[in-house]
């Protein structure tokens, strides 16, 4: 039990890594893309250092960040499913960014139905990317936000046909199965020009890149809470040995109210 006399103070970096100051930050480069890395408060702020790969991708090449939100033991829900609230505002801000520095945002039917996503940039200045669903046999609703929120391209990955609105491009998959390897919706956004691409969630959908080889980083941001049970924010092929594990080369950085991103460079791996 903590005791409240000889209680630690709060980390002096929590109230100013994301507040106002990157606020600031955001807006300039929000306005100003890489031109804003030549001021000095924006290249010498802390926090620039995370957005860099999405800022300088070379728009020739895919760009392909896996994110996960999850507490302190590795869970991202509770075992019935409540997942609202592990992540602070400071972790949605950033999420916010990133949704707003790529071409699209992916994300697995499960999410849709467990948390029906908006997946908007309305926490930040930014515009909202191009939104696609992996859903092989179309049981996500078809009044669901990521559907009727805004006015920006959306694609289906799916061999269900029915429901989908006019405006919504349905693929099927390569071989009618309902498979949809990670290779060829990257290769498919890829030739529509979407170079930059957010793999959103859930845990499936990220594991299912990341066990492909098809991430290039990965984000992974840590609550100050502790969970005990649910669901883990990775399931991925097990290994044997130890040197069989991958080891990123990995950016630390403080958000606000306690949150830790973990920035993980998959490239090398």
């Amino acid at each position: 039990m903590r005791d409240s006399a000889h209680a630690l103070p709060d980390h002096p970096s929590y109230a100013d890594a994301s507040d106002a100051s990157f606020h600031q930050i955001w807006t300039l480069i929000n306005d100003k893309g890489a031109a804003a890395l030549h001021l000095p408060q924006v290249a010498h702020h802390r926090l620039t250092a995370a957005y860099l790969p999405f800022i300088l991708a070379d728009r020739s090449r895919s760009l392909v960040v896996g994110q996960l939100g999850q507490s302190l033991d590795g869970r991202i829900a509770t075992p019935s499913g409540a997942s609202r609230g592990i992540s602070g505002d400071a972790a949605l801000d950033h999420l916010h960014r990133i949704r707003a520095l790529v071409d699209a945002v992916i994300v697995g039917a499960g999410t849709v139905v467990a948390d029906n996503p908006r997946l908007t940039t309305r926490r930040i200045a930014g515009r909202s990317p191009a939104r696609v669903l992996i859903d092989p046999n179309g049981r996500s609703s078809r009044q669901a936000h990521w559907l009727t929120s805004g006015d920006v391209a959306r694609i289906v990955f799916s061999d269900c046909g029915d429901g989908w609105p006019t405006d919504v491009i349905r693929i099927p998959s390569p071989d009618g199965d309902g498979r949809f390897p990670p290779a060829m919706i990257i290769e498919t956004l890829g030739l529509l020009g979407w170079k930059k691409l957010l793999v959103e969630g859930g845990a499936r959908t990220v594991s299912q890149f990341l066990d492909a080889g098809a991430l290039h980083r990965l984000h992974i941001t840590v609550a100050p809470v502790i969970l005990g049970s649910g669901p883990a924010g990775l399931d991925l092929h097990p290994i044997d040995l130890l040197n069989e594990a991958r080891r990123p080369r990995v950016g630390l950085h403080i958000l606000g109210d306690g949150n830790v991103l973990y920035d993980c460079d998959l490239s090398a791996n």
